[in-house]
């Protein structure tokens, strides 16, 4: 339960907000700064030179003090259009290595696309609001990146 404050108002609460997006694309893992021959080694067969690719499955959390006049720590609409702004447009059936500028000389691990879409989420969320990326690589591989 909330304490009450002097004034006997409830104390601001905190909520967090969850979006969740899919996205196709496609990559190479390869680090220019390696060999051929240690790209294969430590990539393994997702270092085949045609590519390879993932339906993407992206939990984007943003952590807030609840709006004791709306009840919401955003507008869900609002938080909807920067995904479609930030993953959907740039990412979506596109060759990460090839069509997303970001990943011509960063290797497009999910890491790195967990960072890739913080790194453009924190730039349309009002500050400090953005709390978690969390990307689905497969159901059995998950990347979770909170900026730090």
């Amino acid at each position: 339960m909330a304490q009450a404050d002097s004034r006997n108002e409830v104390a601001e609460r905190i909520g967090y907000i969850t979006r969740v997006q899919s996205f196709s694309a496609c990559h190479r893992l390869h680090s220019p700064t390696l060999s051929d021959e240690v790209n294969k080694r430590i990539f393994g067969k997702c270092n085949n030179p045609n590519g390879h690719g993932h339906n993407y499955k992206v939990e984007v959390t943003v952590r807030g003090k609840i709006d004791r006049h709306t009840g919401m720590v955003m507008n869900i609409t609002d938080l909807k259009q920067h995904i479609e702004e930030v993953i959907m447009i740039p990412l979506d059936h596109k060759n990460l290595d090839k069509d997303v500028p970001y990943f011509a000389n960063v290797v497009s691990t999910t890491e790195n696309v967990a960072v890739y879409i913080w790194d453009n989420m924190v730039k349309q969320l009002p500050a400090n609001l953005l709390y978690e990326v969390k990307i689905h690589e497969t159901d059995k591989n998950i990347v979770v990146y909170r900026g730090e």
